[in-house]
This record gives C-alpha cells, structure tokens and sequence, in this order.
C-alpha cells in the first residue's frame, strides 16, 4: 500500500525545506572547509534569510596557542566595517537637524587647513575630499603602537598636500572618517565611542560589540594573527584609538545580524537616508561611482547589494546585503592572511541560488569544439589574452603574464579552477567574442590579429639583486578586500590583484617596477629598517597606495 497519499502537505513541504538547507550547509561547509583548515586561524560566517540564520558556523582556531576553536561567539575586530556605523551616525545627526552632510567641514573644525578649498562631508562619507589619507603616510607603520587623540591623528595629515580637488575623484580615504568621527564628536558633546554605545549598541541589544581596546578583557575574543616567512605569528600591536571612527569597532556575526535587520526596517535612519547611503554617489562631473556613504554597491551574477569590507591588524572581515533576495551574508577572520571577500561572494552565490561553478560542473568537449576558440583576443583595457591548446588543455594567458587552465562549462563556456571567474566565447561564424566575468564585473574581448606584447616604452628595465627583490613580496591591501599580491619567482617579480591573473612586474629603479603589458608601475616605501611598507599603484593618472598586509 502506498502510504504517502496520507501524509499531510506541510510535512512533506517541511521534508523538503530540511533537505534544502542541510544541502546549502554541506555546499558552504564544502568552500569554508577548503580555504580555511581545522589548525590554523579561522573564520565565522553567518547567512541570513528574511533577517533569522540559515547557516551559522566557524571555523578554524580561535587562539593556536592554547588550541581554542571557533565558534560563532567570537568577537572579531570589524576594520572598516566601522565606516558603516560612523556613515549612519551622521545621518541621524542629519536627521536631528543638528548638521547638513552638505555643511564644509570647517563649520565643525573651524582651524582645519583646507587650502581654501570646499571639502564638505559629503566629501569625507564616499571618499572624495582629496584629503591625504594617514594610513598610506611613510611613518604610518612606525607610530601604530602609539596612543593617539582624535585631534593628534588629525594633525598628522591636515598639513599634508592634497591628492586632488575636492569631489573630481574617488579614493579610498581613511582620513576621512576621522574627521566624521571628530564631527560627530563636537556635534553631539559626547565622545565617538560613547555615541555608538549609547545610539547603536545598546538600542540594538548589540551586546557583544565594543569600541576597540587592547587591554579590557573582551569575553570571547579571537586572537589575531598574521602569515610570516615562518607561518602563523601574531598579528602586530595597534593601537585601538589610531583606527577611530574608521575602523576600531569590534562584533559578532550575530550582532551584525541585528544591525542589518535594523538598518533594513529603519529603525535607526530614514529609507531615504539609507538609499542615498547605498546606491553610491557622484563626482562633480556626475560621474557615479558606487561608493556611497559607508557602503559600496555589490553586484554578485546579477543579484545587486550593497557591503563592506575590512582589513585591520589580524583580522579581515566582509558582508554583503541583497535587498531583493533579502540575504545578508557575513564573514569574520582572525588572520589578515587572506582575504575574506572571496569567500564570501562565493557563499552568497550559494544562498542566491547562483552557485559559481567548480571542478565537479566540468564537462568533456570534443578537441574540435576547443579549437573554434583558439585565438588572441583584445580586451576594453587594452589587454591581450591569447588562448591556445597545450596537452589537449585549453589555456588563456595574458600577454606577458603566467598561463591559466581554463575548463569547459560547455562548449562556449569555461571557468578558472576556481570558477570566480568565467568565459563565455561567442561569434563562431563572423568575427568571434569573449565575455569575461569576475567578482568586479563583466569585460569582453574582441579577435584581434595582434600578437605583439604591449611594450612600455617610457622606462628601461634595470638588474636588482635578488635579495632586494625580496624585500617587496608581501600583500597589499589598495581598498577593503582587493588586494596587490608581489611574488618572487627566480629572478623575477610578480604582480597579482584580487581577481586578476598574476603578471610580472620589471625594475626601471631598485623601488620602482614597470608593468610591459599595460601603461601601469609600483612604487615601493622603503622603511628604516630596510622594510617594504607600502605601495603606490600610478595608472590612468592615478595614485593608488596599499599597505602592507603581512
């Protein structure tokens, strides 16, 4: 007899939903399980549907030396996650009538040097006042273990040179959301820290989440660490009160659940304050730029968001919002050895229903299939990919740069090993085409007859010694979660953006190295100790400085 005629509807619907979810879990544990293992430093992730948990896990070792794990409990430092809470409480000062994000900032700060231009707070929310920012400073590194007011750390960039005119470009600024957590300050005549307490944390029930401090016992608190030449040590000594009101806070995952939901039903600002905060903002010329006040726009397959990442000494951290799907994924790291951001763009495709492909969604394609698409192909940027056959392997390889495996999806569409980033071939009977898809976006390639490498002319390549070109491997971070990384291979240097293909870079003087495939060069900063520090990135008339990470 056939009993399942019986068996009420909902039970089954229920049947249905456990395995779905137990299936999410196997398929994130799967991605955490590879990129995080059992005995080193670790990560907390939480995915939420409709604002409850559908998947709430760490793992990793909370502290390696007394083999502590994880457990979603832990308390992280957030980094840059911090700018959020700062962005918002500006608006609910906007709100309260107490000040305009369109007010100069010398209405706050009335002695600010401004070299007589307008620099507003609009400027410092979406990072365009021109302002210097401190972390990228030559002395930043040096000075990290010192106690500073909020008025000494603006006194170490105020009489710096501006970067440019106030509102003509977008760059990541740190400066900025000092002087917004000093504005918030002498608006409301109770200190950055006290202000979050009392308007954020505690109207939240966010009982798990401080302002910084290095020598309070923090119940549940994650050791930070960081990757030498040795393997895991831990992470350098900063000071809580240099990051400030740009990225000294600390939470939980759940915590950071509450906060979204908050955002999420207003309670803390208008909608209208929050759209104008998440769907990014404009340059003078009305150029858009996804940066908003405290979040960036997202974009994962399609589905659009709005997040933020961090990168803070021992810890890197990242979460992500889809209004329409109602997702919020977050993750925290105790280990500024890797990016987070990866991880969780790959898990929010879970939770979105659009899985990145892996190794198991390969298929096999006929030789001949492969050769349609066998040829070199210019990119927007000005790139040349050139995709060839080796041992029966499709391979692209950028001009000047290592040579990638790719796998067949299909016939026309084949993944990195990864699957972050895809190609998808088209034009097989006129001049043929390839879309390249990555966690930044969408470029395409056209057929071109060009086999030539893009040769940098300006500068001439010099010999450095191997022992110097030691000094300059390392990461560094040029925004939250994208990171340079600088290999050493035999005798030469390479180049790795996150979501880029690694490529080498060549010395025209002992500091400073040129790209021979694109119009790009770094320059390193040397400290007294003989110690790479940070980078600048000069391309398309711009400087973009990273620090080191590691």
């Amino acid at each position: 007899m056939n009993y399942s005629k019986y068996i009420p509807l909902y039970l089954l619907l229920l049947v249905i939903g456990i395995g779905t979810a137990q299936n999410l879990d196997k398929k994130i544990d799967a991605i955490i399980a590879k990129e995080y293992p059992e005995d080193g430093p670790g990560i907390s992730l939480l995915v939420a549907k409709d604002g409850k948990p559908i998947y709430r896990k760490a793992f990793g070792m909370a502290n390696l030396e007394l083999q502590v794990p994880l457990k979603p409990e832990n308390v992280f430092e957030l980094g840059s996650i911090t700018k959020q809470f700062t962005a918002v409480s500006i608006l609910m000062l906007q709100e309260q009538g107490k000040l305009k994000i369109t007010d100069e900032i010398t209405k706050y700060i009335p002695d600010y040097p401004t070299l007589n231009k307008t620099i507003t707070i609009y400027h410092l929310l979406n990072h365009t006042s021109g302002i210097k920012s401190y972390t990228d400073l030559v002395n930043f590194q040096s000075t990290a273990r010192l106690d500073k007011t909020p008025s000494e750390i603006i006194d170490v960039f105020k009489n710096e040179p501006m970067d440019f005119e106030p509102g003509e470009k977008f760059r990541y600024n740190n400066s900025g959301y000092i002087l917004l957590g000093y504005i918030i300050e002498q608006v409301s005549g109770v200190s950055y820290q006290e202000f979050i307490n009392k308007n954020i944390f505690k109207p939240l029930g966010m009982k798990h989440s401080y302002y910084g401090n290095n020598s309070d016992i923090i119940p549940n608190r994650a050791a930070g660490y960081k990757m030498d030449s040795d393997g895991y040590a831990n992470s350098d000594y900063l000071s809580m009160s240099l990051p400030y009101a740009a990225g000294s806070l600390m939470s939980t995952i759940d915590d950071l659940l509450k906060w979204q939901n908050a955002i999420n039903s207003n309670k803390l600002i208008s909608k209208e304050s929050l759209d104008s905060a998440i769907h990014g903002s404009e340059l003078n010329n009305s150029e858009h730029i996804p940066y908003g006040f405290g979040w960036g726009e997202q974009d994962v397959k399609g589905s659009k968001g709005y997040g933020h990442g961090g990168g803070i000494f021992g810890y890197t951290t990242n979460e992500i919002y889809f209004p329409k799907e109602n997702i919020y994924v977050v993750g925290l790291t105790n280990c500024n050895c890797k990016s987070v951001g990866a991880t969780t763009v790959k898990v929010a495709a879970l939770a979105l229903g659009k899985p990145f492909p892996t190794m198991a969604d390969v298929v096999k394609v006929d030789i001949n299939e492969l050769n349609k698409w066998v040829g070199n192909y210019r990119f927007e940027d000005g790139a040349l990919r050139i995709i060839y056959i080796k041992d029966g392997q499709l391979i692209s390889q950028r001009q000047g740069s290592n040579e990638f495996k790719i796998y067949p999806l299909g016939n026309n569409r084949f993944m990195f090993e990864d699957g972050t980033i895809e190609y998808l071939f088209s034009g097989e009977n006129g001049k043929r085409k390839v879309e390249m898809t990555t966690q930044n976006g969408k470029t395409t390639g056209e057929e071109t007859e060009d086999v030539e490498p893009i040769q940098n002319s300006k500068y001439s390549e010099i010999n450095v010694p191997i022992e110097t070109l030691k000094i300059y491997t390392g990461e560094y971070e040029l925004a939250p979660n994208f990171i340079l990384t600088i290999t050493q291979e035999n005798d030469g240097l390479f180049a790795q953006a996150t979501g880029q293909p690694k490529i080498q870079i060549y010395p025209f003087e002992e500091d400073k190295f040129f790209y021979k495939v694109v119009d790009a060069q770094l320059t390193f900063n040397i400290n007294k100790d003989g110690i790479s520090e940070s980078v600048v990135l000069h391309q398309n008339g711009n400087n973009i400085p990273g620090n080191r990470k590691n």
